[in-house]
């Protein structure tokens, strides 16, 4: 009998991770704000556990999450579940640092180098699968921040690299390099996407998609949660608007103008297509939106209770439904579509 708990991909959907070889869950499950934050102990097997058993088996986290809290829940599941770390596609990220020492935070060769080996402690593990640029560090010049990420993966400590809220022409600047010096260049960008926020995703990045087959990991795809219509009529107790009210304080007040009223109405025309036509909430259709994506490599979900992974992977059951003729009428409802203009660079 094997020492691990086998892992089933169920009837999950597997892509390729931008031009790599890695193939990524079309859904998985990201540490922010829970995993460590709100959620700790045995909670967070629960939930953990759940997404293994539904097919999920790519999990998301980075040094910065709860300062470093989030890895190490993390790290510390996956050894007492008895996972097989082949079976697992682990990824984190460095930049934010979690102390405030000068050489604690950013790009530097020092803190990438550091800053990973510190997360693969809190982990327990000898390497992440995809090891992200959080941001881009304006004070470190692009050959050391390539170097340095190259060094990594030279030392078996991550395969791959890839960027997290880079611009499209810090992205293309650092392919140029890896390029030039035969290095490896990053997969994918971890950006925010969902029906309200698609310029930069869909248009900034589209030359890069063309050139490179450039990948994305998509967070927020809920719109930090608008898009399942739980804020339709206020704040609930209990929610992320409420316990993280400092965080999300801008986006809590833009509920109260007239732009964010506009949102609401449109997630209430939405959620009655999604009911009456499609037979799902609006919170599926959404995050199978997301999915659908052609250069989308994995939707990464929030979870603070397992039912909330199970429960979102009904977006599973949507991704058929949506013909060309449904594609149109979503964007027919939420008017969102993006200007052609490029806004490469900015």
């Amino acid at each position: 009998m094997s020492q691990y708990t086998e892992f089933e991909p169920k009837n999950m959907i597997f892509k390729r991770l931008g031009p790599s070889g890695l193939r990524v869950p079309i859904f998985s499950l990201g540490g922010w704000l829970t995993l460590g934050g709100t959620v700790k102990g045995d909670p967070v097997k629960d939930i953990l556990k759940a997404a293994f058993e539904a097919g999920i088996n790519m999990f998301d986290t980075a040094e910065g999450y709860a300062a470093g809290q989030s890895e190490i829940e993390m790290g510390r599941v996956i050894k007492e579940l008895k996972w097989r770390r082949t079976d697992l596609i682990i990824t984190t990220k460095i930049f934010f640092g979690t102390r405030s020492g000068p050489n604690d935070k950013g790009l530097s060769r020092k803190h990438i180098v550091e800053g990973l080996n510190e997360s693969l402690e809190r982990l327990q593990l000898d390497y992440v699968d995809v090891v992200f640029a959080h941001r881009m560090d304006k004070t470190t010049p692009m050959e050391e921040i390539v170097r340095a990420f190259n060094h990594v993966i030279d030392q078996g400590k991550a395969f791959y690299w890839a960027t997290s809220e880079w611009s499209a022409r810090e992205i293309e600047e650092a392919h140029g390099i890896a390029a030039r010096l035969g290095l490896i260049a990053p997969i994918a960008e971890q950006c925010q996407h969902n029906l309200f926020h698609r310029q930069r995703p869909e248009v900034e990045y589209s030359e890069l998609y063309q050139k490179y087959n450039y990948g994305t990991t998509v967070f927020s795809a809920l719109a930090s949660g608008l898009l399942t219509g739980k804020y339709n009529n206020g704040i609930p107790s209990g929610s992320r608007f409420e316990n993280h009210a400092d965080f999300f304080k801008k986006t809590i007040d833009s509920l109260n103008v007239e732009e964010g009223q506009k949102k609401i109405a449109k997630v209430k025309a939405l959620t009655e297509y999604a009911e009456k036509e499609l037979g799902c909430s609006v919170t599926h259709l959404s995050l199978a939106w997301v999915a659908k994506q052609p250069q989308t490599g994995t939707v990464i979900l929030g979870a603070s209770r397992p039912e909330q992974v199970l429960d979102n992977l009904k977006a599973l059951e949507v991704l058929p439904k949506l013909t060309p003729e449904v594609m149109k009428k979503i964007a027919e409802i939420v008017d969102t579509d993006p200007t052609p203009e490029s806004t490469w660079g900015r």
